[in-house]
């Protein structure tokens, strides 16, 4: 088993980071009467799931690891 040296060599991070990429080209043909509304929140919970991964993967213990990757 290859040895992780980053949270941007987990395959969960980059597709998520897909996913990220994939909601903010579909929310721009979104009304703009929803911009502060449904987009905003659709963008905030596309990246919190990659920035919950970075986060828990500089976690020092494997409970807090994990925790943050089940928030994500």
């Amino acid at each position: 088993m290859a040895y992780i040296k980053s949270y941007k060599d987990l395959t969960v991070w980059q597709k998520s980071m897909d996913v990220v990429e994939l909601v903010f080209d579909i929310t721009k043909t979104f009304p703009s009467s929803e911009l502060y509304g449904l987009v905003s929140q659709m963008k905030r919970a596309a990246v919190s799931v990659p920035s919950n991964i970075a986060e828990g993967f500089g976690r020092n213990s494997q409970k807090e690891y994990a925790q943050f990757y089940l928030i994500a």
